[in-house]
């Protein structure tokens, strides 16, 4: 398979929001720019840049730069676009003998 057809593949099953939701939670436990990768695959699959801009009010420039592999998003604005995608946070207890991503 191809990375443009496992890219195709991937972006279809993003498009299911638990999926999504699933996908985004196993990303942060690799780390924060593995979880902003993710969140960009999530983003092209339901749209792209330009739709969630104006569905969230957020400038499109100000979403890429958060979305970069340099992002560093404001909570606010990361809930905005996963409030935007149907996509919630929880927290729970972290596990003993556990590090952080």
């Amino acid at each position: 398979m191809s990375s443009d057809d496992f890219k195709e593949y991937l972006f279809e099953k993003l498009k299911d929001i638990d999926y999504a939701a699933g996908y985004l939670g196993e990303c942060l436990k690799e780390g924060e720019d593995t979880f902003l990768i993710g969140l960009r695959d999530v983003v092209e699959a339901h749209g792209g840049i330009g739709k969630l801009s104006q569905s969230t009010d957020l400038n499109r420039e100000g979403l890429y730069r958060m979305l970069s592999d340099s992002g560093n998003p404001t909570l606010s604005s990361l809930s905005r676009v996963l409030d935007n995608l149907g996509i919630e946070v929880k927290f729970t207890r972290k596990l003993e003998g556990t590090e952080a991503a």
